[in-house]
């Protein structure tokens, strides 16, 4: 199996762990590190909707509470009741997120509704003229 249609499939089988009581909108998302671990995320709402995190985020966090600071590619699939019918893509503040921890020329970001069925783009796309580490003195490494 290809490392995008895998990725794909632990976007899709984490789903179902998303806590989405108040909006009912499940988002999963699987996070593949350069050293080739997969950390998956899902969205955790909360009764103070700003304490909420997005799926990406808590992938992110759990890749870097393990030590894991770069990335490649990220798969994200989402939809009302955990039922994916189009393609759901990352917030602002996630490909923000992102940002931080990848070359964005090539990072890749897949929208998944099937393992088989996704769109791909480069996060550089999603976030164009984006702000990193490199602009600032003393960046990370």
């Amino acid at each position: 199996m290809d490392e995008k249609k895998m990725l794909a499939q632990k976007a899709l089988g984490a789903l179902g762990f998303a806590y989405a009581p108040y909006s009912k909108f499940r988002v999963a998302a699987a996070l593949l590190a350069e050293d080739g671990r997969v950390f998956t995320g899902v969205n955790v709402e909360n009764a103070s909707y700003p304490a909420g995190i997005c799926a990406e985020r808590t992938a992110v966090s759990k890749a870097v509470s393990e030590g894991a600071v770069s990335f490649t590619a990220i798969a994200i699939c989402g939809g009302k009741d955990g039922k994916v019918t189009d393609y759901c893509a990352p917030c602002g503040i996630c490909r923000q997120v992102l940002r931080e921890f990848c070359n964005p020329e090539k990072m890749t970001v897949m929208l998944v509704k099937t393992a088989d069925d996704r769109k791909e783009f480069r996060l550089a796309d999603l976030l164009p003229e984006s702000f990193g580490p490199e602009f600032l003195e003393g960046e990370p490494g």
